[in-house]
């Protein structure tokens, strides 16, 4: 039953789809309602033994067993309806018996007026059960003694258990279940088709370079069997034939014959046939080239020093490609869930998508804001709002099921630019990062003054304004810890700054960079903080000791400036664990660095154009890339 929620969300998406307003109003206050649960085993265990019973709600209880027989009978299971009718009486005495435990003796003697009649009516064995609200200390009677014991109870409880799973695991499924476990059986085999496809053409590439280096072999070898038939040939004419070369030209003809042979062998052989003439000229041709052949040496170990220091490729389980937009990718973000995905070009689009096809696509959107937008965060709660902040000061907030703006906030007009936007992952609030600049060639240099302000998502207005002191600088990224209780937010003037959510106020606040920060997260145990400056610097800063710097890696290589680029402002991700860093890059690869490790790191198979977006899914090894070349790219891991 694990796919019951597909199925519920692909009805909505059909009755959508075919305008049934009514019907799915109603479909909708049924879902609310769902006396079985779902037919999840575990919830209707909780219903029974955690709410119905000690909150003494025997007529909800009476009404889900009802709903279970009514359930069984259209499925004509008399076995099952048979062991049902025996559960139900066995729930009904443990309601007696929990009541009586608790000392409620009137819950057990209203229970009996309402339902007495019924319960004689279908056995005769309730019979001596209405005498037990009246009896002094039934548990110690005979009779009941049993029913009072913790191993009736537990027996109960596994009883119950088995009796659902049976139930269920019985149940023939309907056509649209099974057409969600096909599909997802389906998408299972396509990424394993993938993944031995992609293993198959590094197998063929590896054969190719094996077969190029016999080749190579090949014809050095027929290179050293010729010259040795040369050779002999050589000293056979000039055993049988002394006058041919006068002594005063032997060197010359000797020279010239090793010019020839070089033309057909390799550098070993032309060393060797240098070496043995025994003219000034020959020598001076073997000095060089014994010192070219030093710095082709020289080169190659420099080479392969370089490639050590490279990072590995990435292992790649599966790979998808988004190409739904028009001009270069500004932000991508996954959802509280990581099903799906809000990225943003800089034409002033918005695509909401999801790259697993079991996901249903109803959600699927595209927006137009009209202006370049500069930042996206998604509600931490669910994935029903999306909120983005734009350049003229605008922060709209998207349903994704509704497929509207519900919302369209505005800054003040002293600060037009949404640098950032996160929102908390307790509270219904969010905070926005606002600038007075963000325009010329100088991007960071032009950003101009911060403000910082508190927005609540049930009235849509704004709380407070962070306080930041006289004209501060201008803030670039936010991040809340696990509970939204600290705020952490950097500027372009290299500070970190820390906020109490709860009292609105800055606590503490440290010069973390020479530069200014592009981008900051908190470690995955929130002891630490990392930090990305625009200089390439990437520190991991103790929470504990003001500071201290636990972590750094330089990535400047990767995060250089472009000329006559917009995407001045690079980012980082950290996965679930906390254990890669993934950074954009000015290059078609992005480094992702293991933190703490023995590795140094890998690098992302390429885009086309610089990665100026990243992002990881909330649990999963799976990581977006948004690339200048207009794509977004979903990358699995194995």
């Amino acid at each position: 039953m694990e796919k019951m929620q597909h199925a519920e969300e692909l009805v909505r998406e059909f009755l959508v789809f075919r305008g049934f307003t009514n019907t799915l109003e109603a479909y909708e206050a049924e879902l609310r309602t769902d006396i079985g649960k779902g037919f999840e085993v575990d919830k209707i265990l909780d219903l029974i033994f955690s709410v119905y019973v000690p909150n003494f709600h025997a007529d909800k209880l009476l009404a889900l067993l009802r709903f279970f027989k009514n359930y069984l009978s259209s499925s004509s299971d008399t076995p099952l309806l048979s062991t049902l009718s025996k559960l139900e009486a066995s729930l009904l005495r443990f309601y007696v018996v929990h009541a009586l435990h608790c000392n409620r003796t009137d819950k057990v003697v209203e229970f009996f007026a309402l339902h007495g009649t019924e319960l004689l009516q279908r056995s005769q064995d309730w019979t001596h059960w209405f005498a037990i609200p009246y009896k002094k200390n039934p548990h110690l009677d005979p009779e009941f003694r049993v029913f009072f014991s913790k191993e009736w109870y537990q027996a109960l409880h596994l009883s119950s258990r088995n009796f659902f799973s049976e139930v269920f695991n019985a149940t023939r499924l309907p056509a649209l279940l099974k057409v969600s476990s096909e599909m997802n059986a389906n998408n299972l085999l396509k990424r394993d088709v993938l993944h031995l496809n992609l293993k198959l053409s590094q197998l063929q590439a590896l054969l190719d370079e094996k077969e190029a280096q016999l080749r190579q072999f090949r014809s050095m070898e027929g290179g050293v069997g010729s010259l040795s038939n040369l050779r002999e040939e050589s000293a056979h004419l000039s055993k049988d034939s002394p006058e041919v070369f006068p002594a005063g030209t032997s060197g010359v003809s000797q020279t010239e014959i090793s010019q020839d042979l070089v033309v057909d062998g390799g550098g070993n052989i032309h060393s060797e046939l240098i070496g043995s003439t025994t003219d000034d000229d020959s020598t001076f041709a073997s000095s060089d080239h014994l010192r070219n052949a030093a710095d082709i040496a020289t080169l190659k170990e420099n080479d392969e020093e370089d490639y050590e220091e490279d990072f590995a490729e990435v292992k790649v389980e599966h790979q998808e490609t988004f190409l739904g937009h028009t001009s270069p990718i500004s932000c991508c973000r996954f959802s509280a869930s990581g099903n799906n995905i809000a990225s943003a070009s800089l034409d002033g689009t918005v695509r909401i998508w999801t790259y697993d096809t079991s996901t249903p696509v109803s959600r699927n959107a595209t927006i137009y804001c009209g202006t370049e937008i500069l930042s996206l965060d998604w509600e931490c709660k669910s994935d029903r709002l999306l909120l983005i902040g734009t350049s003229d000061g605008c922060i709209k907030a998207w349903n994704v099921d509704a497929k509207r703006v519900v919302c369209d906030l505005n800054t003040t007009e002293a600060f037009p630019s949404v640098l950032d936007i996160k929102c908390s992952p307790v509270e219904p609030i969010f905070v926005s990062a606002a600038a007075s600049g963000g325009a010329g060639s100088n991007y960071m240099d032009n950003l101009g003054f911060a403000s910082l302000t508190v927005w609540n998502m049930k009235t849509w207005k704004a709380m407070t304004v962070l306080p930041l002191g006289e004209d501060p600088p201008a803030i670039t990224s936010l991040c809340f810890n696990h509970n939204g209780k600290i705020l952490a937010a950097s500027a372009i003037d290299g500070m970190i700054h820390m906020f109490d959510m709860s009292a609105g106020l800055q606590i503490t606040g440290w010069p973390a960079h020479d530069s200014s920060i592009s981008s900051i997260l908190f470690g995955p145990d929130e002891t630490s903080i990392f930090s990305l400056g625009s200089d390439g610097k990437i520190f991991e800063w103790s929470l504990q000791n003001q500071g201290q710097i636990l972590w750094s890696r330089d990535c400047s290589r990767f995060c250089y400036p472009l000329n006559g680029s917009k995407y001045s402002r690079h980012e980082m991700a950290l996965d679930a664990n906390g254990r890669r860093l993934l950074v954009t890059s000015s290059s078609v690869r992005a480094p992702i660095y293991q933190v703490h490790g023995h590795l140094s790191g890998w690098k992302t198979l390429p885009h086309s154009a610089p990665i100026t977006a990243v992002d990881w899914h909330p649990t999963l090894p799976i990581f977006l890339t948004g690339s200048a070349d207009n794509s977004v790219r979903v990358t699995s891991l194995s």
